[in-house]
Order: structure tokens, then sequence, then C-alpha cells
């Protein structure tokens, strides 16, 4: 049986190919919003770091009514790190809106969206975005997804599937690429036309999967996810279950439910197969757990979510400005809050360390792992964190690592050095293609450990010109050695409050982070060194006053802008021996061990 009426779609596609803008565009055409009504761009957006960044972090669901028929939206990321959040939202639709930029074309986060929607068997519409853009070339773009359908081994019913052609941005969708639209209906025909309605039966007993949890200070843990089979209505007693776990078996209550339309959730009394609701009441509810009847329940299949590939470990404060400016300080409070993390991030693994203080952390990326400290950060928390490492595998007595397909977008210029630069780093090219436009596209297959600190160096190699997106890709063995950074650092010798004078003497041996005015104290790093080697500077001391005065030596002193790091930039600068000190109010790189002696004699150990 099917529910007619309903269309439960997900809109995917690499990071800034316009996801969030088009659903901005469908809930504005739809009526959803007053004629007066003030409406921030990218509405969906609702994090204080999504608005800053201009990225999805976490899939939010939407609503909309075309004509008679409802269609659930599910907005998601575009970013590899973030693409737990997709593999688990795309067990509550029917199909997909694959969105693919006219200019770049497929790109690795859309094959690995385009890959798991292909596993479950999801409907597919492509819509090929930004054809108003200068350089856009739709009918190439069309014939690379083909490509990408076939190489994904693709069935022959989705190598038909419908090709809509829209700018987002401009509001329009159009059948043809020639053909300039007037508004979205030809992508909102296309979804009733080629999306079939949820599949269910109305007859069977109860069953909600639950794909994503979100929470509310008054109502506690709110469960989202379609239900499969039967009809639930508030004040249900009903079985909570898990596939994963056949132990789990809770009898629970469902105080509210909720459907979704336009941005808001409305209480319902009840909601029968086919529909996405958010309940409420369940304590204990988790990703990938089923809501069932009590009497004939059984629990629903979950999606298998991708193992990270990177950690770091995250420590209690133990600088000299320890418990200064965060609120949260202990290990309890960081232990309570990562493990807390668990339960909406399922891409996220958190271990206990054999020390009580630190925890290891297992994330997607780089970005992942850093989106979570900024958080963190924002919630009053103080901690330390660690270099990031890649998780290896080991498959028959051999270490496995993981490798990344990188694919760079940049001018001809600066191909050389990016060749070089990766070659160093265990980098392999695979392809070079030159589309218009003038870039030349390079794809790369690459140990991810060979991409931990070089995101920075690109952006400097290539003028800041450069286009970098990267993919995990598989295991492999292990590459060899890869060589370190080349620069040192530049840290503070004594405790104090750094002095313009201090500063002076020590910016001519390189790049410093510190401005006059900020406390250091002894072991902190306060800038980075071309030479590669460590070197200890007093950044506190001032000039001996006399009361002689001498009319070239009393000019005030000239210093060089400070390089401010943001804390990507952070994480990808230090070394093993350095850690980052978070704090609500900053991050301060430092050396592991603070002694200049003790650092010495480790060294020398090693």
């Amino acid at each position: 049986m099917e529910q007619r009426d309903i269309r439960n779609i997900a809109i995917i596609a690499h990071v800034d190919h316009g996801k969030t803008t088009l659903v901005d565009v469908l809930l504005r055409q739809s009526g959803v919003f007053r004629d007066n009504q003030v409406v921030a761009e990218r509405v969906m957006d609702s994090g204080d770091i999504e608005k800053e960044r201009g990225i999805t972090i976490l899939s939010k669901n939407t609503a909309i009514q075309y004509g008679d028929t409802k269609i659930n939206i599910i907005d998601t990321p575009g970013h590899a790190d973030f693409g737990g959040e997709v593999e688990r939202v795309l067990k509550m639709v029917s199909g997909v809106v694959l969105l693919v930029d006219a200019f770049e074309g497929p790109m690795p986060q859309t094959k690995f969206v385009l890959k798991k929607s292909f596993e479950l068997g999801l409907d597919v519409i492509v819509c090929i975005n930004k054809v108003d853009r200068p350089g856009a070339r739709p009918e190439e773009v069309e014939n690379e997804v083909l490509d990408l359908f076939i190489e994904l081994g693709a069935d022959e019913d989705v190598l038909d599937s419908p090709f809509i052609y829209a700018s987002a941005k401009e509001g329009w969708a159009s059948e043809s690429a020639d053909v300039k639209g007037e508004n979205m209906k030809p992508l909102f025909e296309a979804i009733l036309k080629h999306i079939e309605p949820p599949a269910m039966d109305v007859d069977k007993p109860a069953q909600l999967l639950i794909s994503t949890i979100d929470y509310n200070e008054y109502v506690g843990r709110i469960g989202i996810g379609r239900i499969e089979n039967g009809a639930i209505k508030k004040g249900d007693s009903m079985v909570l279950l898990n596939a994963a776990d056949p132990d789990k078996r809770e009898s629970v209550k469902i105080n509210k439910i909720y459907e979704f339309e336009g941005l808001d959730r409305v209480e319902k009394d009840g909601s029968s197969a086919g529909n996405i609701v958010a309940v409420t009441g369940i304590e204990d509810i988790n990703i990938g757990d089923t809501i069932a009847d009590p009497d004939k329940g059984e629990a629903l299949e979950f999606v298998k979510i991708s193992e990270p590939t990177l950690s770091m470990t995250f420590s209690v404060n133990d600088s000299p400005f320890a418990g200064r400016e965060g609120e949260f300080v202990t290990s309890r409070q960081l232990r309570t809050r990562l493990y807390r993390e668990l339960e909406t991030d399922v891409s996220l693994k958190v271990e206990d360390t054999d020390s009580t203080d630190a925890f290891k952390v297992s994330g997607r990326g780089e970005l992942h792992l850093s989106v979570l400290i900024e958080n963190l950060r924002r919630e009053g928390y103080e901690f330390q964190v660690s270099k990031p490492e890649v998780l290896y595998k080991t498959v028959d007595g051999k270490r496995y690592e993981p490798m990344e397909k990188v694919t760079i977008d940049v001018n001809q210029e600066f191909i050389g050095s990016i060749i070089e630069k990766l070659g160093r780093r265990k980098g392999e090219l695979l392809t070079m293609q030159e589309p218009d436009g003038g870039y030349s596209r390079l794809v790369f297959r690459i140990p991810a450990r060979g991409l931990i600190g070089y995101r920075q160096e690109f952006i400097t190699d290539t003028k800041g010109n450069g286009i970098m997106n990267s993919q995990f890709e598989d295991y492999a063995p292990y590459k060899g050695d890869i060589p370190r950074r080349k620069t040192g650092s530049i840290i503070s010798f004594d405790t104090g409050t750094a002095s313009a004078y201090g500063l002076h003497n020590a910016q001519d041996r390189g790049d410093l982070f510190v401005e006059p005015g900020e406390d250091v104290y002894a072991g902190m790093v306060v800038g980075s060194s071309p030479k590669g080697l460590d070197l200890e500077v007093s950044v506190t001391k001032t000039k001996k006053q006399t009361n002689v005065r001498a009319s070239g030596s009393d000019e005030a002193l000239r210093l060089s802008p400070i390089r401010d790091l943001s804390l990507e930039e952070a994480i990808e600068f230090i070394e093993e021996d350095e850690l980052i000190e978070i704090t609500p109010q900053s991050f301060r790189i430092r050396k592991t061990i603070l002694d200049s002696n003790k650092r010495y004699k480790a060294n020398k150990n090693k």
C-alpha cells in the first residue's frame, strides 16, 4: 500500500552546490512564508557556526504543501566530514534530489552520497544548479553525472532519471538547459511524478524507526523518524527495540507527536505510516531505535554508519592559566559532555584512556572535530587537544591506513608546485583534465595523514585561488613515513605579559602569534620559525629605563602584524609534542612539557 499524498525526499550534494539555497526557494514558492515576512537567507542553517561559515553541519527537516501533496524535505550537509548525517537520514526518504553545480560538475561528496542512495534503492532526480553562472557547462555536466551513474553500477531505470536545470539563487527551474524557467514548478512536478510515495502497511503493527535525535530543555530528547508501518497516537504505550542490540526492550509511552509544516513542528493527536514525525516522552531514545507495538513489535534494521578515520585526545587543561576563563574545567564535566555528543552524532566515537583526565575522540576529519571543539568552547568548556592522528587498521598482520581521494581545481601556473608537494606526502596523481574556464582539475589518491597540515600550505601556494575537496576512499597498506612540517616553534621562555620591546626583538626570528599586552607563560608557543628549529625567546622583557635620552634609539618600536591563526590553522600547525589550550575566550598553542629542561631531556631520550 502507498500513501499517495506524501513524498519524502532528501536534497543531497557536494558542499557549496546550493542545497540550502534551493530549500529556501522551495519554501518561499510553496507559500510557507507570508508575503511581508522577513526571512533570513539560508533559513535552514540555524546554528551559529553554520551561519558564520555558510555550511550545513546538521541535517534539518521541513515540509511543504504542493497542491494536495505534502512533501517532507531533508536538507543535508555537503561536507565529507558530516557524511554520517547524510547516511542516517536517507533511511527516512523514498528518493533524493541530487544537486550538481553546472560549472564544477560531480565532486567527491556527490559520488559518496549517490552511492549511499543506490545502496538503499532510492529514486533519483538530478538537478543541475547554477546554470546561469559564468562558465556553466550543463550538457557536459549531464554526461559526467551519467558516467558517474554507470561507474556506481546504477540500474537501467536510474539511468532514465529526469534532469532538471535550475538557478536556485534566481528561483527558477526548467526541463531544458537552453530555456530559462519562471519558477520552481518543473522541479515540484518532477518530485510528484518520479519519486515514489512511501511504501507501507497501515494494518501492520506500528513501527517507527528513529533516524535523528534532537534535544529541547523543556521536553528532553526528541526522536525523529519515519513511521514505517501502522499508526501511532498520543499517549500510546509502546516498546523500544534496537536491531543491533537484541537485549534492548523497554516499555515507553509517547507524550506528544509532531509533524513538520514549513519550519515549524505542529502537534498532532496521531499519525500514520509514511509520515516523518517527531515524538517526545522517551528518555533513553537513541538513533537506530525502533518504537514498536508492545505485542507484535519487531526492530527495524538501521544503516551501518562508516567508521571514523581521525582521532584527537581531549584532556583537562593543566596550563598555568587553567580555570581563568572557562566555566566547565573538570574531567567529569568534559567526559559527560563528550558522551552526550554521541547521542546525536553517530559518526563520532569517544573512548576513555589510561589517564583519567584524557579522552580519545574520533571523527570523520579535521572539520568534524574542529566544529565539536568550537561548540564546546562556546558552551563554556576549557580543555586541551592534541595533534590529529589517523586511525590505522591491521589486516593479515600488516598495517593499513585510510586513503583519501582529493580533487583540486586550480590555475595552470600552480600545478607544478601542487604535484611536487603532494608527491612528497605520498600522493599519487590519478587524472588531470582541462575543463572550461581556465581551471585544471587534478585528482590524487593520498594517505589521510598526508593532508594533515596541508590545507593552509595549499591556500598559500595557490594564492587563495585553488579549490580542494577530499573524500575518504578506503584503507590501503601503509605508504611509509611522510616528512614533518618545515617550520619550528618560537617558545616563550618566561611567564608574564608580552611587551612591545620583547616582541620587537623576537619578530626577526619568524612570524608571531601574540600581541603586546597578552599574557604568556613559559612553554607557550608565541610564533613560528622558518628555520625548522624550536627557539626560546623572552617576549616579556622590557627596556631598561635610564636618564639618558638618544634621538635615534627612542623612536617608537615598529611591530609586524601578527599571524592570527584560526582553530583549523592551529590544529594543522601543531606537532606531536604540542597541544592547543581551548578556552571560551581564546586558544593558545603550547608545548606538552612546559619546563625547558624537562623538554630537553625528553627529546634527548627520544
